[in-house]
């Protein structure tokens, strides 16, 4: 996906040691443009909509999505992540979470960069088993792709435009997207 104004540039995504972990750096940067800018769809007005009485408001999905984001990759993959007390900013509004999220990630995609196969294929506790933290790395994308959806969902709800985050959407499409919506697209070789 392109992006208007990416948060973390292409150009800006650290060449990895190990060529077989690039995709997984450049997955994390496109990930979190992604989530910048389902965020950025939100006014601070929206902070405490939540469609149902057991869902999370948007905020919280914000403040989740900073804090478990800093305990995967401190407890779980074994990186230098500031105190769990000072990953939300000062002041929880849409922009300021969003810049805090860029904030946080631009270091971990160098630390990632650095390492070895051996880091990568390490086995290490996570929660209640032991997995190789490419396995846990990858489990922290989806978990954000999850909570972005979640937003996505909360977009639509209020009857806002959803933006493009791994292909077009009902609102925004650009000559050459293919939803792969037939059989014919999907027969395609």
């Amino acid at each position: 996906m392109k992006y208007a104004a990416p948060a973390i540039a292409e150009a800006e995504v650290p060449r990895a040691a190990l060529p077989f972990a690039q995709p997984m750096l450049d997955t994390y940067a496109s990930e979190t443009n992604k989530t910048c800018a389902v965020w950025s769809c939100f006014a601070d007005a929206d902070l405490a909509y939540a469609p149902h009485p057991r869902a999370s408001s948007v905020a919280t999905v914000l403040k989740h999505q900073l804090l478990s984001e800093r305990r995967f990759f401190a407890e779980f993959l074994g990186t230098a992540e500031p105190p769990a007390e000072a990953v939300l900013p000062a002041s929880v509004n849409v922009e300021a979470c969003r810049l805090r999220f860029v904030e946080l990630a631009r270091p971990r995609l160098a630390l990632l960069a650095a390492q070895d196969e051996a880091w990568w294929l390490e086995r290490v506790p996570f929660f209640d088993v032991v997995r190789e933290r490419a396995w846990i790395f990858w489990r922290r994308v989806l978990h954000s792709a999850h909570h972005r959806t979640q937003l996505t969902v909360y977009l639509r709800l209020l009857d806002r435009p959803v933006p493009p985050t791994y292909g077009p959407t009902a609102d925004v499409s650009w000559t050459g997207a293919d939803p792969t919506n037939s059989v014919e697209a999907a027969g395609r070789k």
